[in-house]
């Protein structure tokens, strides 16, 4: 952490150039020979990445940004929020503190909080921003998490963990012992300090094999910000060992952001109703359709499945949905000469489910430009027939 940035000659050079371009940023050079050019560049992309995603330390004087990938591996403050939402106590310890966003944010929750983070520069920085940010109830450690944890008299009301993947690994899938801290290995250790721990993964890890690893889970959140699932979270409780698992997901910033709840047990033991398209489409948000909880979607809602893995239902009536609900206007078995004549070279949104062609092959065969009123779904229905269905959008 260079503090040469943060005196008010190389703060005000910042400011002046939230708004440039990076790289032409770097090609200019630093008009100061205590502060490179890299280090410039890096406050300059911090700002501007936390306009939105940090709006909090963007307009907080005096903070200081870290590396990009440090930056975009934090959690957003709506996520960080949601996540502070669930608990409340005394004591929490982070095992992988970072930049320090959900301690933020856990610090209103908890009396006091312990930051641990092994990366000293990271440490540094996050102890700095707490100052900035008027915390004084966080204690950052610039330690290995295990090593300090195994070494405290401490208890904690929450243990949390944010588990990075190895850079070793190839490909996108990955399991829980494949990141650092070996959260699974861990599990002893954690248990003789805490009841309850929390754990934020990538939402690419998968719920079943998640489940599969941690014998103690009692909630599995997806947590989704606009439509775009961000994180899972996985609370873990020492005495709930072949328990129930509730399964939760909320879509944060939407038009049905009210968390839903069912239990794992209904995943497999709910059974979907199938019908052809009737009067309203409904296409879930990416946090319920994580939880793969396709058929307890017919069932709780009472809707028409159009087939078993195209995933969109179909009602008579209107019905309070997470999700997109749209007018169903027409529906057109699936023929070219048919279809061209009702919407080539015409403006729509173009979404495909279980189908055999992709959107933009569809767009380019009939010359639809993207946008507009008009929505376009291609997919196949229970019977195995294709068709499209224009529809007009009620609920985004």
């Amino acid at each position: 952490m260079n503090k040469r940035i943060l005196d008010p000659d190389v703060s005000e050079f910042i400011k002046t150039n939230l708004k440039e371009e990076v790289s032409r940023l770097i090609l200019n050079g630093s008009p100061f020979p205590d502060v490179n050019i890299q280090e410039l560049a890096q406050q300059v992309l911090g700002f501007q990445k936390a306009q939105t995603k940090l709006p909090t330390w963007a307009k907080t004087a005096g903070i200081y940004f870290p590396p990009k990938l440090n930056l975009e591996q934090t959690s957003s403050e709506p996520t960080a929020q949601y996540k502070a939402s669930l608990f409340k106590g005394d004591k929490l310890i982070d095992l992988t503190g970072g930049f320090g966003i959900d301690d933020f944010y856990l610090s209103m929750q908890f009396a006091r909080v312990t930051h641990c983070e092994l990366n000293e520069d990271l440490a540094t920085i996050a102890t700095h921003n707490y100052d900035k940010l008027n915390v004084s109830n966080v204690t950052v450690v610039k330690q290995d998490s295990l090593k300090y944890l195994e070494n405290t008299t401490d208890r904690y009301d929450v243990i949390y963990a944010d588990p990075s993947r190895r850079s070793d690994l190839k490909g996108k899938v990955f399991m829980l012992k494949d990141c650092e801290p070996n959260i699974p290995e861990a599990l002893s250790l954690l248990f003789k300090k805490t009841e309850t721990v929390l754990i934020k993964t990538s939402p690419l890890l998968d719920i079943s094999a998640g489940l599969k690893e941690l014998k103690n889970v009692t909630e599995v959140h997806a947590v989704a910000l606009k439509n775009e699932v961000k994180e899972l979270l996985w609370i873990l409780r020492k005495d709930s060992v072949n328990k129930p698992v509730k399964l939760v997901s909320v879509n944060l910033e939407s038009n049905y952001n009210q968390p839903i709840s069912l239990d794992v047990s209904a995943l497999y033991e709910s059974v979907a109703n199938y019908g052809e398209p009737s009067s309203y489409l409904y296409e879930p948000n990416a946090a319920v359709m994580k939880l793969g909880a396709f058929n307890w979607i017919s069932a709780h809602y009472n809707l028409d499945k159009l087939a078993p893995n195209s995933h969109l239902y179909t009602s008579n009536h209107k019905v309070n949905f997470p999700g997109r609900v749209f007018k169903i206007d027409s529906v057109l078995p699936y023929s070219k000469k048919e279809i061209s004549k009702q919407i080539k070279n015409t403006k729509a949104h173009i979404t495909t489910r279980n189908f055999k062609e992709t959107s933009n092959a569809l767009r380019e065969k009939f010359k639809v430009k993207d946008g507009g009123d008009t929505y376009l779904f291609f997919t196949t229905l229970a019977n195995n027939k294709t068709c499209m269905l224009r529809c007009s959008k009620l609920v985004d």
